[in-house]
């Protein structure tokens, strides 16, 4: 019988919103029940001890021959027809569950084996349809574009969370991300998190000393997560080295300026303090904190089930657990009719390649059985602050993080290479897995340490890349030659960083966003015509748009309009309002340049505004044209 760690049970469950009154006490009822049947299963003994197991879910991005986001899942997951495979919230990504399996021998080889045979047939059906499957934490040329709600999958259950935490939040989402770039975007749906695709690792655990593992996941966050981040890019703007943290964190924010119930912090969040208590404690304390706004039909009760010597889903439990999203979360499931409990690892990137993902995942089960008896029940020896600081200093810098570590300052090189990695080596052999494995997936490992990780490999030929191309052009071409170097599945370590050619196969076909200018000077129509003359002579430019307060074009000034008040000091005091072009002619960043050129010379105009509705976006004059 095939088994499944994937606890997602919405995907498994009709969903709908929470409304009435009834609804509600119906929902509470069941999720009490759940509460109160877990406490019965812990206290006799009936959550499986052994054997241990792992198992993984597989986050990844459709592309076109562009390299650009392709919307058809829907599409290839009925062609695939394979029930390890399932929907994501974007209509660009997929979800491949893998099987659990039990940790020892060749465990993690036998895993790395299924996710290339699950992938390949994936890929073979995908050719087909000119679709292309890139592993990677964030496509690197994704635009704000792809990120409608016109772009979520048609699944009901999306649109009823969607709903449901618009409703809860009643204001857009407001995403702000400072890095070396800085983003800020409204957005008014959830449709951002589609841009996140993971590697989400589960490990099954004894109820015994449980809550003091989760506490030792929370400890060891932070340097795992430096070594494997891979999403530096978001939009063409380089932001954190795993970006996804910070973006997932505010995509699914159901708070607004004003906290709403006790929602004192976001459903996506490391935690605010150690666990302690029981095991149910976890689960009562986000029910505590976190209201449902789901529903589904419930017709058998924990409880009573129980009594029948049957063992129960959780199905409430399960419900509310899948709307609070905490970088480690604790999951209840039940495999051969024995409940099982285990931590589910949400923080790491999908990519760069399966075998970086699955070294990933053997150094993260490495350490976590590898913790050292000094270090048990670490909440009475650690401050929580300082594990929580670690895990999004990571999240920002990566593998130049400074960590605080057992009472001191550490570089991430120095705590991964003399401390990590032998623990990891060490609890490995301590549970049974092969030496063999150990070696070969840690040795990937120990090489990114001393070389280059995703996040750096991205960031530096991005830069290079830019160096000769517009943005949008340096963002397809970065995912080609990520794409190509995926396929030959050597570990990122290996690669070498792209030239600012970035020559690949690839050639773009070009629309306006690939040449025009983003960086543009604009004024007001209330600006003087002196300010426009010196902006001009200043910036060796000939044409400016006028926007007002909103960013909305409402005009357009030229070099030739301003050229004869260089000699007429009483004209220059004129503003721009009486001067500027009204009748415009414009396009959009998707028109194709042919048209561009054509709309030039016909109108005999050297610019063109680039907008989306009335908002100005760039602008692209001849001389962007000599590509």
């Amino acid at each position: 019988m095939k088994t499944n760690l994937n606890y997602m049970v919405m995907g498994d469950l009709k969903v709908t919103k929470l409304n009435t009154k009834k609804d509600r006490a119906n929902y509470i009822h069941h999720l009490l029940n759940d509460i109160e049947a877990l406490d019965i299963m812990i206290e006799n003994n009936m959550i499986e001890e052994a054997p241990l197991r792992i198992g993984a879910e597989q986050e990844f991005c459709l592309v076109n021959n562009q390299f650009l986001p392709e919307s058809k899942s829907l599409e290839l997951l009925d062609d695939i027809n394979d029930d390890h495979f399932t929907t994501e919230i974007g209509n660009y990504n997929l979800e491949l569950n893998l099987d659990p399996l039990k940790l020892k021998g060749d465990c993690f080889s036998n895993l790395h084996k299924q996710l290339e045979d699950c992938l390949n047939k994936a890929k073979k059906i995908a050719a087909k349809k000119d679709i292309k499957i890139i592993l990677t934490g964030i496509l690197p040329s994704l635009s704000v574009n792809n990120v409608g709600e016109e772009n979520m999958t048609n699944v009901e259950r999306y649109f009823v969370l969607n709903d449901a935490i618009k409703q809860t939040r009643r204001k857009s989402f407001d995403i702000h991300i400072k890095g070396v770039d800085e983003l800020n975007l409204l957005h008014d749906s959830v449709m951002l998190e589609g841009c996140n695709t993971s590697f989400q690792m589960h490990l099954q655990l004894s109820p015994k000393d449980f809550v003091d593992n989760y506490n030792w996941a929370q400890a060891i966050a932070g340097p795992v997560l430096s070594v494997c981040t891979n999403s530096p890019i978001l939009f063409g703007k380089e932001l954190w080295s795993e970006t996804r943290i910070a973006l997932f964190t505010q995509s699914i924010d159901t708070r607004a300026n004003s906290y709403l119930l006790n929602e004192k912090q976001s459903r996506v969040s490391f935690g605010n303090d150690w666990e302690r208590g029981t095991i149910t404690d976890i689960f009562k304390n986000n029910i505590s904190r976190f209201r449902s706004f789901i529903t589904t039909d419930f017709t058998r009760n924990s409880v009573d089930m129980i009594k029948n010597n049957e063992i129960p889903k959780l199905r409430a439990l399960q419900l509310h657990n899948g709307t609070v999203y905490p970088w480690n979360r604790v999951c209840y499931g039940v495999m051969d009719n024995k409940a099982s409990l285990r931590i589910e690892n949400r923080y790491i990137p999908s990519g760069p390649t399966t075998a970086d993902e699955i070294a990933n995942m053997m150094f993260w089960v490495g350490v976590m059985m590898g913790k050292p008896k000094a270090l048990k029940n670490i909440h009475n020896k650690w401050d929580f602050k300082d594990v929580k600081i670690n895990f999004f200093n990571a999240a920002r810098y990566g593998m130049a993080t400074q960590f605080y570590w057992d009472g001191k300052y550490i570089s991430s090189h120095k705590l991964l290479l003399d401390e990590l990695l032998p623990m990891a080596y060490k609890g490995l052999y301590h549970v049974g897995v092969s030496p063999k494995d150990a070696e070969y997936y840690l040795k990937i490992i120990e090489d990114r340490i001393r070389g280059d990780n995703g996040s750096e490999w991205m960031v530096r030929s991005y830069r290079n890349l830019l160096k000769s191309h517009k943005r949008y052009e340096a963002m397809q071409l970065l995912t080609a030659n990520l794409y190509e170097k995926q396929e030959k599945g050597y570990p990122v370590s290996t690669w070498g960083m792209l030239h600012h050619t970035g020559k690949t196969g690839f050639r773009a076909k070009y629309v306006v966003k690939h040449l025009m200018s983003r960086d543009i000077f604009s004024v007001d129509k209330e600006d003087s015509i002196d300010l426009v003359l010196h902006i001009m002579k200043w910036k060796g430019i000939h044409h400016m748009p006028v926007v007002n307060h909103e960013r909305e074009l409402v005009g357009l000034i030229c070099w030739s309009d301003v050229e004869s008040y260089l000699d007429e000091p009483e004209g220059k005091e004129n503003n721009v309002g009486k001067l500027m072009k009204t009748d415009i002619v414009t396009v959009d960043q998707y028109t194709p340049i042919e048209t561009a050129k054509e709309l030039m010379e016909t109108h005999a105009i050297g610019s063109l505004p680039v907008v989306k509705g009335s908002k100005l976006m760039g602008l692209v004059t001849k001389s962007d044209f000599n590509v």
